[in-house]
This record gives C-alpha cells, sequence and structure tokens, in this order.
C-alpha cells in the first residue's frame, strides 16, 4: 500500500466517523439549502443519488427537481469507467443495482448539466474525497470534456477537513452544500 492509499484511507476512516455522528444527531430538514441551490437549475438535466447508510439524503430537493425536468441517479459500471445516469422520478418501480444500491427498474439515460455528489470528506476549495473508486472523478472528467457541468458536493458540515489528501485526478466540486451552509470554492 503506497503512503498516498494509506493516508485516504486512514482519511476516510475519520471521515466516516463523523459523518455517522453526524446522521445520529438527527438534523431536521437538511435538504432546504440544496433545494435552494437547485432552484436556478430547475428544469435542466440533473443527477444526484440514493443515500446509501449514514449519506445526506438529496431526495427531497431530488423530488423537486424532478417536477421541472428529467432527474437521473447512477448506475455503477465496472471498476475503471465512469458512471452513467438512469432517470429517476419519485415511487418509480426500483430493482437491485448491485453493491448496495437501488436503481430505477426502468428509464431513459440522463445526461446531467448539474451533478449532486455523494462524498466521504470536502475541503473549503472544492476538494473532495470519494469511496476510492474513482467513479466521480471519471465520471466528471468525461462530462466536463463535453459540456459544462456543475458539480455539488452534498454533505454534513461535520464530513469538512482542511487537511484532504487529494491527487490531480480527484475532480474539484463547483459548490459544496451542507444541512447548514453553501460553500463556494
Amino acid at each position: 500500500m503506497s503512503d498516498l492509499t494509506r493516508i485516504k484511507a486512514e482519511a476516510r476512516a475519520r471521515a466516516f466517523a463523523r459523518r455517522q455522528d453526524a446522521w445520529e444527531a438527527g438534523h431536521s430538514a437538511p435538504w432546504t439549502l440544496l433545494s435552494e441551490v437547485l432552484k436556478p437549475h430547475l428544469g435542466r438535466p440533473l443527477a444526484g443519488y440514493l443515500p446509501m447508510r449514514t449519506e445526506i439524503d438529496p431526495l427531497p430537493a431530488m423530488a423537486e427537481a424532478a417536477a421541472h425536468g428529467l432527474v437521473g441517479v447512477p448506475i455503477t459500471p465496472k471498476r475503471g469507467l465512469p458512471l452513467t445516469f438512469r432517470q429517476w422520478s419519485p415511487g418509480c418501480a426500483m430493482m437491485d443495482g448491485g453493491f448496495g444500491t437501488q436503481i430505477p427498474a426502468s428509464g431513459d439515460v440522463v445526461v446531467p448539466e448539474v451533478l449532486i455528489v455523494p462524498l466521504v470528506a470536502f475541503d473549503r476549495r472544492g476538494g473532495r474525497l470519494g469511496y476510492g473508486g474513482g467513479f466521480y472523478d471519471r465520471t466528471l472528467a468525461a462530462l466536463r470534456a463535453d459540456h459544462a457541468v456543475m458539480a455539488i458536493g452534498y454533505a454534513w458540515a461535520a464530513q469538512e477537513d482542511g487537511d484532504l489528501p487529494l491527487e490531480e485526478t480527484d475532480a474539484p466540486l463547483d459548490l459544496i452544500v451542507t444541512e447548514s451552509d453553501v460553500i463556494r470554492p
């Protein structure tokens, strides 16, 4: 294991513990700031995520956006490939998507212009530490090579880390939204 791999694993472990504590604290209606941030983008193709474990929940804001345009959720590909997104709407039929995820049972491909990104840790410069598979880094690189994409990190404020171990391939976020703040790097 390289030093950077070890350092990232340690940073993830600390961030997961902070995220668990924030989730257990049971913040009420954290999605309201995300909803406000998304308002100027309603009608543009959007992709979010279905929260797993202690991730902050973007679904209420995604449901609002789905009333105005396409909303997708990720389909996890084989390792080394970027994500694709399948159209989602509140109450749509779901199926097992692998890796502990659920995906819409059917739906069109959505190519997002706005992407709500889950994360393990973030910094105020737009840095993001993910789960380690590089899926969102590859996805953002591919999307940004084709068209402008706004990447919005969504996390509990407790996931902030001012000393993230980042690499050149780690795709930056344009905004970070927490339950209490909108951070514009």
